[in-house]
C-alpha cells in the first residue's frame, strides 16, 4: 500500500469533510453521545474546512488519488487527524503523524500537543504521546497529550 502525503488545498475541502464526518460518526460514535458527534460534524463542513486551510497547515493522505485521511499542524498542536473508517489500522494515521512531526521539527518545534478524542488515545500512546490532562467542553471529553520530538 503506497500512501501519498501532501499539503491540502481548497479543492480538497469536500473530500476532507467527507473523511472527517465519516470517521467521527463511525469511529467516535462509540465513545461520545450523539449531541457531541453532531456538534463536531457541524465544525467540518466543506466551507469550514476551507477556512481551516487558511489557518493551519493541513495534510491529506491519498490512496490511488483518493483522499483517505487528513491531519493538521496548528502552531505546536496537532489538529483534526482523521482516517476514513474503511482505511483505519493500515498505517495511514502513522504516516500522517510522521509528516506532521517532521514538519514540526523543521519549524523548530520541540514538543507537540495533541487534543485527543477518547477513541484515539491508544493510537497516540503507541506513537509515544503521553497524557497530560483531561479537558471537558460540555459533554465532550478531550485528552491533552504531548510528545517531545527527537531532532532528525
Amino acid at each position: 500500500m503506497d500512501v501519498l502525503i501532501r499539503q491540502a488545498h481548497n479543492g480538497d475541502a469536500k473530500a476532507i469533510s467527507q473523511v472527517i464526518v465519516a470517521a467521527v460518526r463511525e469511529s467516535n460514535g462509540q465513545d461520545y453521545p450523539a449531541s457531541v458527534i453532531e456538534s463536531v460534524v457541524a465544525n467540518f463542513t466543506p466551507e469550514r474546512v476551507i477556512e481551516l486551510l487558511q489557518q493551519r497547515l493541513v495534510f491529506v493522505a491519498l490512496l490511488d488519488d483518493e483522499i483517505v485521511g487528513t491531519g493538521a499542524l496548528d502552531g505546536h498542536t496537532v489538529r483534526s487527524l482523521f482516517i476514513a473508517p474503511q482505511q483505519q489500522r493500515k498505517g495511514i494515521g502513522k504516516a500522517l503523524m510522521r509528516r506532521v512531526e517532521k514538519t514540526s521539527l523543521q519549524r523548530g518545534i520541540e514538543v507537540l500537543l495533541v487534543p485527543s478524542s477518547l477513541t484515539a488515545e491508544s493510537f497516540y500512546a503507541r506513537l509515544g504521546y503521553r497524557l497530560l490532562r483531561e479537558q471537558l467542553h460540555g459533554e465532550e471529553r478531550t485528552l491533552i497529550m504531548n510528545k517531545p520530538l527527537t531532532p532528525l
